[in-house]
């Protein structure tokens, strides 16, 4: 299980984007993509139910609109710092933003997905994921479950079983699974009832599947969204 950075929003509030920074802490070392070189690639996703806004970066409009359970295009970016505001849908400009101006801080080569969603005890909040691009054995790929909801800790099943268990917000788990179709269902902790699914879940090679149960228990609005990311070239020996 590995911790991700989270940075917490004021109550009420959609979304801080503000101090993000590399979150990824591997096993044993990771080259985090093409190490340095190479722009920085970002995606958002928006996970935080009910409510949508207007995302502008330096100033210029680039998510508009932007609706629960979506995913921006990948963003390809210079390294660097950003300025991010966030603003009610259809605001005219980022002059009265609802958050911001703040940075945003992304290290070159890395594939970054910073996704708006739900503390376990329901409040707004954001987290800057780093996603793994290593490669894996051949007819292999990886699968990433993150738990972004507003829910207690979750068992992930795979085709009736437990493959992940105790998964608390904001965590996530790899996996390294034969390439093919699974059945996942997330459960609570310890039962195998399910909270979300079964769905059926795709695992392709030279493919990272990042799977997110985002939503809220208590609102009826759990959901799956998925994710997928390109892994490098080569096998894992």
């Amino acid at each position: 299980m590995r911790k991700i950075l989270a940075v917490g929003a004021a109550a009420g509030v959609l979304v801080a984007l503000a101090g993000f920074g590399p979150a990824y802490a591997g096993d044993g070392g990771h080259g985090h993509g093409s190490g340095d070189n190479g722009p920085a690639e970002l995606t958002v996703f928006h996970g935080i139910p009910g409510v949508t806004v207007d995302v502008y970066v330096d100033g210029a409009l680039t998510l508009d609109n932007f609706t629960p359970g979506s995913f921006s295009d990948t963003l390809s970016l210079d390294p660097g710092t950003y300025s991010v505001a966030i603003t009610a849908a259809a605001a005219a400009d980022a002059s009265n933003p609802v958050i911001g101006p703040v940075d945003l801080t992304l290290e070159s080569g890395d594939n970054y997905t910073a996704v708006a969603h739900l503390t376990e005890a329901g409040t707004p909040t954001a987290t800057l994921f780093t996603n793994n691009p290593d490669p894996v054995g051949k007819g292999e790929g990886r699968l990433t479950v993150r738990h972004v909801a507003a829910a207690p800790s979750v068992d992930v099943l795979a085709n009736g079983a437990a493959a992940i268990t105790d998964l608390t917000n904001p965590d996530e788990v790899e996996l390294t699974l034969p390439t093919g179709t699974i059945s996942a269902a997330v459960a609570a902790t310890g039962t195998t009832d399910p909270l979300l699914g079964p769905a059926d879940v795709s695992i392709a090679k030279r493919t990272n599947t990042i799977v997110y149960a985002y939503g809220s228990l208590a609102d009826g609005t759990l959901a799956l969204a998925v994710q997928t990311v390109p892994l490098e070239k080569g096998h894992r020996h």
